[in-house]
């Protein structure tokens, strides 16, 4: 159940409207989380320019299976249910690679070490080892990439932790629990 006013679009602040319509325009509707979020003008406009930003980041498979990993370790069902389907539509990732990816795992080598590694940021807060730092730049991530990845992280665990506190009512199709998976 929804945790905060349900506004429809018409009713957003105004600095956020130009936003909110952008968004409208690409994915073809407005889901409710954005509606919800764009509520704080502030807090929307900065997470949309570092969404836009972190969308040129490593490739579209890596940052969905990443968003995937991220959603699941912080049990937002929101965000697994819109990663899930835009990994399926739009990254074009086969069922069994989603149910890894929000493992935290991937068949790709070099996607799995990312995969790995955004995990170990999730669950050390960011006091990764050494050895997981080695591990990531010798599977062929550079200093950039691997900066990349935190950033990703911190995106989508940004989006996890509104969704959780709001719980804007779901609009995307919805996934199997972590605990059947």
């Amino acid at each position: 159940m929804p945790r905060s006013a349900v506004f429809n679009p018409e009713q957003v602040p105004a600095d956020s409207k130009p936003t909110l319509d952008a968004f409208t325009r690409n994915i073809g509707f407005t889901p409710n989380m954005m509606v919800t979020f764009a509520q704080s003008p502030i807090a929307f406009n900065a997470w949309a320019t570092l969404l836009g930003s972190l969308s040129k980041a490593l490739d579209v498979k890596t940052r969905d299976s990443i968003g995937l990993a991220v959603s699941e370790a912080n049990g937002c069902n929101y965000c697994l249910a819109v990663h899930s389907f835009t990994a399926e539509h739009m990254a074009k990732l086969q069922a069994d690679e989603i149910i890894l990816a929000r493992k935290g795992q991937a068949t790709d080598p070099k996607r799995n070490a990312a995969l790995q590694f955004a995990h170990k940021v999730i669950e050390t807060r960011g006091k990764v080892s050494d050895a997981d730092l080695k591990t990531v730049r010798d599977a062929g991530y550079t200093d950039a990439n691997v900066m990349e990845i935190v950033a990703l992280v911190a995106m989508y665990s940004l989006t996890n932790f509104f969704n959780n506190v709001f719980d804007p009512e779901k609009d995307f199709p919805a996934v199997t629990p972590a605990g059947s998976i």
